[in-house]
C-alpha cells in the first residue's frame, strides 16, 4: 500500500458532532471508566483551540450545547470505546442526570494556555477514586492516565508546547504538490476506492439536516437550489449538499461526518462539492475518488502548518483549497491549473476567523464553496494571482506553508482575543 494511501486511511475517522465535544466527552468517559461510586467533581483543562470549539457547539443526542454540558454526558453516558462517537447512546435519562451535575456545580472547565495543538486534561474525582486521563495532539490520543495518584499507563512523549518540533518531517511535507498529483494518478483504483465511504457517510448527514425541523439554511439552501437536491446549477448543488451537512453536524444532530485532519467540517468540505460536480457532470466514480484523494492530501499539507486548533477557519482554507483543486481534477487541471487553484484560494480567503465549532461554520462553509468554484473557473481559464504578490510563495508548497503559517504562529493574538470575547460573553 502507497504511503499516502494509508495516511488518508488513517485520517479519514467517522466523527458524531463537532469533533471537539466528542474529544471531551471521550475523555471524560475515559477517566470515568476507572473510577467508581458518586461523581464529586469534574474538571476539564483544555487548550485555547478545544476551549473555542467547542464554546456553544450542538451535542449528539442533547437539546444542550457547549463544553461544560460535553464533560457531564461523557462521565453520565459517555462511552470511550466508541471514540468520537462516544455519546451515540445518550438517552434523554442520561440528559437529566447531567444536568443535575451541572446544577450542582459539579462540572468545571477550564483554559490550559492559548495554543494551536490540541490539549485535555480530565480530571473526574468520586467518593472513592480520582482519575486523570490526559489528551494530545490529536482528539482521542491519550498519553497519560493516573489513577489516585498512580501513573497506569503513559507514552514516551507528553506536554508539547508550541515551540516543540519533532525530528522527523511529517509525512505529507516529504511530497510536492507534483509528486501529490502523481500519486493521485497513479495509485491503482482499488487502493483508495475506501474513499467512497466518506461520501455515504456525509450524505446520510446531509439527508438527516434536511429532514430535521432544528435546521434552516439546509432548507434555505435547497429553495435557493430551485427546490432541488441535484439542479443544472453546480454551485447551488455544492452549497446545498457541502451547507447542509455542515449545519446538521453542527448544531448535534445525530449522524457522523467522516471527519478529516480530526474535523468533519473539514471532511465535509473536502468532499460534498466534488459529490455535487460528480453528479452533476455525470462523471466517472473513479475520477471522483481521485479527486477526493487530492482534496484529503492538500487539505493535509496545509493543516500540518496551521495546527489541528487554531483561529484560522481550516475548514474553509485548507479543506476549501484542498476541495478547489479537485474540481480542477474533476474537470481535467492540470499541475499548473493546481498551482493556479492554490494561489487564488491563498490571495483570497485566507485569515478568515475561527470562532468555534457553532452554526457560523455554514456560513463560512457558503464562502469557501463560493470562493473554491471561483478560484477553480479562473485558473482554468490561466487567470490567477501571481506567485509575486502576497503570502503566494516560489513554489505552491511555500504557498501552501505560508497560508498554515498565517494561523500558527501568525493569529495566536487573535485566539487570545476570541477567547477573552468568549468570557466576557459568560460573565454577562
Amino acid at each position: 500500500m502507497e504511503k499516502l494511501t494509508n495516511l488518508i486511511k488513517m485520517d479519514m475517522v467517522p466523527a458524531l458532532g463537532v469533533t471537539e465535544p466528542g474529544a471531551i466527552a471521550f475523555a471524560c468517559s475515559k477517566a470515568r471508566s476507572y473510577t467508581k461510586g458518586e461523581i464529586k467533581s469534574v474538571l476539564v483543562s483544555m487548550n485555547s483551540g478545544m476551549y473555542k470549539n467547542a464554546f456553544t457547539c450542538g451535542i449528539p443526542n442533547s437539546e444542550e450545547v457547549g463544553n461544560i454540558f460535553s464533560a457531564a454526558l461523557g462521565v453520565v453516558a459517555g462511552n470511550p470505546e466508541k471514540g468520537l462517537e462516544s455519546l451515540s447512546d445518550v438517552t434523554p435519562e442520561d440528559n437529566e442526570v447531567a444536568k443535575k451535575l451541572v446544577d450542582e456545580g459539579k462540572i468545571g472547565v477550564k483554559l490550559s494556555g492559548i495554543t494551536s495543538r490540541i490539549f485535555i486534561e480530565a480530571t473526574v474525582e468520586t467518593d472513592t477514586d480520582k482519575c486523570i486521563v490526559t489528551i494530545e495532539d490529536k482528539h482521542t490520543n491519550i498519553v497519560k492516565i493516573e489513577l489516585n495518584g498512580e501513573v497506569i499507563f503513559e507514552t514516551e512523549r507528553t506536554h508539547h508546547t508550541e515551540e516543540d518540533s519533532d525530528d522527523e518531517t511529517p509525512l505529507i511535507l516529504k511530497y510536492t504538490l507534483k509528486e501529490i498529483l502523481e500519486f493521485v494518478n497513479n495509485v491503482p483504483y482499488e487502493e483508495i476506492e475506501f474513499i467512497n465511504e466518506a461520501f455515504k457517510v456525509n450524505y446520510e448527514l446531509f439527508e438527516e439536516g434536511l429532514n430535521s425541523p432544528k435546521t434552516t439554511f439546509a432548507r434555505q439552501l435547497k429553495k435557493m437550489n430551485n427546490d432541488e437536491i441535484f439542479s443544472d446549477n453546480e454551485l447551488k448543488t455544492a452549497q446545498l449538499l457541502c451547507n447542509g451537512a455542515i449545519e446538521a453536524r453542527v448544531i448535534g444532530l445525530d449522524k457522523p461526518a467522516m471527519s478529516i485532519t480530526g474535523s468533519g467540517a473539514h471532511g465535509i468540505i473536502a468532499t460534498m462539492p466534488l459529490y455535487a460536480s460528480y453528479k452533476i457532470r455525470n462523471l466517472p466514480k473513479e475520477k471522483l475518488i481521485r479527486a477526493t484523494a487530492l482534496s484529503y492530501l492538500i487539505c493535509m499539507y496545509i493543516k500540518e502548518y496551521s495546527g489541528r486548533l487554531s483561529a484560522f477557519c481550516g475548514c474553509a482554507i485548507a479543506a476549501g483549497t484542498g476541495m478547489a483543486c479537485g474540481l480542477a481534477y474533476l474537470r481535467d487541471g492540470n499541475l499548473e491549473t493546481m498551482e493556479y487553484v492554490i494561489n487564488n484560494m491563498a490571495s483570497s480567503i485566507t485569515g478568515m476567523i475561527c470562532d468555534g465549532g457553532n452554526q457560523g461554520c455554514t456560513m463560512k462553509g457558503i464562502a469557501a464553496v463560493s470562493a473554491a468554484f471561483d478560484s477553480c473557473e479562473l485558473a482554468l481559464n490561466g487567470v490567477h494571482i501571481n506567485k509575486v504578490h502576497g503570502i503566494n510563495g516560489d513554489t505552491p508548497e511555500e504557498t501552501m506553508k505560508n497560508m498554515g503559517t498565517i494561523a500558527s504562529p501568525g493569529m495566536i493574538g487573535t485566539e487570545k482575543t476570541i477567547v477573552d470575547i468568549f468570557q466576557e460573553k459568560i460573565e454577562k
